[in-house]
């Protein structure tokens, strides 16, 4: 009696033992169903359309283009002016349009003027950066006595760094944004993409235009030039002296006197107003003093 008993105690816990496991089996099993089949709650929307964008592919786009700005090339603006004295307007004109063409230079603006003293022809070149010091060089020797000259250079390679890092940055949300408008959904959200694509085109031209410029005046200096003749009065032709000033005076008091009196007569209207005031006048105070 005492081994049955014994026996059925064995079989008893085996069976619980079994059942545990199973029902602890089950349980993981139910348990892995439910992590899997459990759905995702949903992400809030973001308020603002810009909040769409993810930042960290951009902002990693952007660190590679800085990279890349950081081996740009310097930016170097190169400006001048020079006055140059010369005896003869034609024939310095012709001995700079020389010096021009083998400098692969060119004239943009020019002008000229002709006073009682002196001639003057202006000009504003554009020439390749590397021939700037070349072509400075050859005015100062060949062509006529220096009277001033004034060179300098602007770096612009930080503005021109700073302007390409933020282009592409807005490159990148400009590509994003087009992306958005593919699927938006709404047309409101359709209007507000539409929206800050042609602000960030808008801002993409400045800062293109901006970078051309920088560009054009780095590739091409600039040098204004100013040829100067003094125009030498004789004594033959002109006959500086007590005499000759003696008649301009008088010329120019006739005519500063024959200017006052066309003034004066064009006063006229103002002149046949004043009898008729003083009439009045007298016809008001004659009528005060009567009792």
């Amino acid at each position: 009696m005492k081994n049955i008993v014994l026996a059925l105690s064995c079989l008893l816990l085996i069976h619980c033992n079994k059942s545990g496991v199973a029902e602890h089996s089950v349980k993981a099993d139910l348990f892995e169903v439910i992590s899997e089949d459990e759905p995702i709650s949903p992400v809030a929307p973001p308020n603002a359309v810009s909040e769409k964008l993810a930042p960290d592919k951009g902002y990693e786009t952007l660190s590679s283009v800085s990279k890349k700005t950081d081996t740009l090339s310097k930016k170097i603006i190169k400006n001048g002016d020079m006055k140059i004295q010369v005896g003869d307007i034609k024939k310095s004109q012709s001995q700079v349009n020389a010096i021009l063409k083998s400098n692969n230079a060119y004239i943009q603006k020019e002008d000229f003027q002709n006073t009682d003293r002196s001639e003057n022809l202006n000009l504003t070149v554009r020439v390749p950066h590397k021939n700037f010091d070349v072509l400075v060089n050859s005015f100062s020797d060949g062509v006529g006595s220096v009277l001033s000259k004034n060179i300098s250079s602007d770096d612009m390679t930080e503005e021109y760094t700073d302007i390409s890092i933020k282009l592409a940055n807005k490159k990148i949300y400009l590509e994003k944004y087009r992306d958005m408008l593919k699927s938006a959904s709404t047309t409101k959200d359709m209007l507000e993409i539409q929206e800050k694509i042609r602000g960030l085109e808008d801002e993409m031209d400045i800062a293109e235009g901006r970078l051309r410029f920088i560009d054009d005046r780095v590739n091409y200096s600039t040098l204004y030039i100013s040829l100067y003749k003094e125009k030498v009065r004789s004594s033959a032709t002109s006959k500086i002296g007590f005499g000759s000033r003696f008649i301009d005076s008088l010329t120019e008091g006739w005519n500063f006197f024959v200017g006052f009196l066309l003034g004066v007569v064009s006063l006229w209207p103002f002149f046949l107003l004043v009898p008729v005031v003083i009439f009045l006048w007298k016809k008001w105070k004659s009528r005060k003093a009567k009792p």
